[in-house]
């Protein structure tokens, strides 16, 4: 790859978060960029809350191409955009704004990535059931394009703390707009969660348990909640190998961790702003191996 030259065409893309550091978006985008031979700067902004409004009207007025958002941005972001995706409706929360003379359109490719690990992983989960694990922004997305993509139902199993009320509308959505049929319940009722998981063809973990200051915790009590025949997968991809999913190899299940969701979230982000696909296979071996 011949070396890249930012000029006065160079466009923007960046993310907007707080704190962005570790981020590893942009090594992946501007890798991206340069393979494809696209004049793009991915850049990362270390945005507190009260600066949001004035970080979003400065990207809008120098007409930067589009945007990620994370922590804690996600929902100021959905209230924000002028238009909105089908997923970003249904989940409420916007990880990946296209800037288009001015109009911003909000979008979540959070759970476009994860159904696409799945597929990557070798499995088709449309007219299956899935249980889901966790209440928060992960879950959401997970649960909105599941649905979308055709997982026929969804057991959804949270504590019922601050994200309840939240996840509760994202699932009354859900259970309106599309054909997937979605049940919640409280993590402590653990009869219901055997049933479930029993009955399903997938496990998600979209909860933080299982990493740091959590690492070697699981929301299961034991491997006698699983079966041989079940996906069991795990958004976290640090550590990865979580006791989830230690647990599940042991039990006979097939596993896999949150690393690809990463990588096609990205991916995804990519194809909105350019048009083109990112080379994944490429940016998986270099980032991701």
């Amino acid at each position: 790859m011949k070396e890249r030259k930012i000029t006065g065409h160079t466009g923007l893309i960046c993310l907007l978060g707080s704190p962005v550091a570790h981020s590893i978006s942009p090594a992946m985008h501007n890798e991206a960029f340069g393979l494809c031979g696209l004049d793009y700067v991915y850049l990362a902004f270390d945005v507190p809350p009260e600066r949001f409004e004035q970080a979003v009207d400065g990207l809008t007025a120098v007409g930067a191409g589009g945007w990620n958002c994370t922590m804690p941005h996600k929902r100021r972001m959905y209230e924000r955009a002028d238009v909105l995706s089908e997923e970003a409706e249904l989940i409420g929360a916007v990880n990946t704004v296209v800037q288009r003379d001015g109009v911003l359109t909000g979008c979540n490719t959070d759970g476009r990535g994860y159904m696409m690990a799945v597929r990557d992983a070798g499995y088709e989960i449309a007219g299956e059931k899935m249980t889901l694990l966790g209440s928060g922004g992960a879950a959401a997305s997970i649960l909105a394009q599941a649905a979308l993509d055709g997982v026929a139902k969804i057991d959804l199993i949270a504590r019922r703390g601050n994200s309840w009320d939240s996840i509760q509308e994202v699932a009354d959505r859900v259970n309106q707009r599309t054909g997937c049929q979605v049940q919640m319940y409280e993590i402590q009722d653990l009869e219901q969660m055997k049933k479930s998981i029993q009955e399903s063809r997938i496990l998600v973990n979209a909860s933080s348990v299982g990493m740091s200051p959590r690492e070697g915790e699981c929301l299961l009590p034991d491997a006698g909640y699983l079966h041989p025949e079940l996906i069991v997968s795990d958004v976290i991809y640090q550590p990865r190998r979580t006791r989830l999913l230690q647990m599940a190899e042991q039990a006979g299940c097939a596993v896999f961790n949150g690393m690809y969701m990463l990588l096609y979230q990205g991916a995804c982000a990519f194809e909105l702003w350019t048009g083109k696909q990112m080379p994944v296979d490429t940016i998986r071996e270099k980032y991701f191996g």
